[in-house]
């Protein structure tokens, strides 16, 4: 059978196109909070939670105000993680808060706002970033959410230097909760007591993923009484 150069190229884009439709990164439906042209707050779709199990909800909406959101945030540090030999030849790295002056001030309005907002099976997510070039930008992201008493946050990306694929696809600001690069850092809050410890595999730990993500009881942060913070 004898195919014209023109069939062979239309089916050749059809294929194309097919690939292309098939590959293409599904959108995260959000519901947006707060945007500008280089963040955002949102309001996503918690997969982890069940509509047939009730115990898996979060406690959303959540009254919460922008200064103790504030402290909460205030309270997070990022280290370069470390294994033991670069411990014994440099020595701890050092504390640096997760987030600048001018982050917290419009993380904590805009999540207060958030938390507000949300269903119980929703959480907040946040995109934060400083243009580079046309091509390339500092990003922050991550998303946290309250179940029960305790606040879950998790930090995907830290002060990485994100450049946009040649192809054009935008991961970054798709799946905030996602790396966009291995992870290389441990997360800390003050006051200490009030991280609860979690268990997690030995591929979390050789990914130095084990402290990307800190459970805070809040009854232990002393931004106030727990009645503020009872489940909706």
């Amino acid at each position: 059978m004898i195919v014209s150069r023109f069939t062979f190229h239309v089916l050749r884009g059809a294929f194309l196109c097919a690939l292309l439709v098939g590959c293409a990164i599904p959108l995260m439906p959000y519901r947006s909070v707060y945007e500008d042209p280089v963040n955002y707050v949102r309001l996503e779709r918690d997969e982890t939670v069940l509509p047939e199990w009730l115990p898996s909800a979060h406690a959303h909406p959540k009254a919460m105000r922008a200064e103790d959101v504030s402290r909460i945030l205030g309270g997070i540090s990022v280290k370069e993680h470390r294994i033991w030999l670069q411990k014994w030849l440099q020595g701890e790295a050092p504390l640096v808060p997760a987030f600048r002056p001018e982050e917290l001030r419009l993380l904590s309005r805009q999540i207060a706002e958030a938390f507000a907002a949300a269903k119980p099976d929703e959480r907040v997510t946040f995109y934060l970033s400083q243009p580079q070039t046309s091509v390339k930008r500092i990003i922050t992201t991550g998303g946290l959410y309250v179940h029960g008493t305790e606040l879950h946050f998790i930090l995907g990306n830290w002060q990485i230097l994100y450049g946009i694929p040649t192809y054009g696809m935008i991961y970054d600001r798709r799946y905030p909760m996602r790396p966009t690069a291995s992870k290389g850092f441990d997360l800390l809050f003050e006051p200490g007591e009030a991280i609860l410890t979690q268990r997690h595999s030995l591929w979390d730990t050789v990914l130095a993923n084990t402290t990307d993500e800190l459970v805070i009881d809040l009854t232990k942060t002393g931004i106030g009484p727990l009645a503020s913070f009872a489940g909706h």
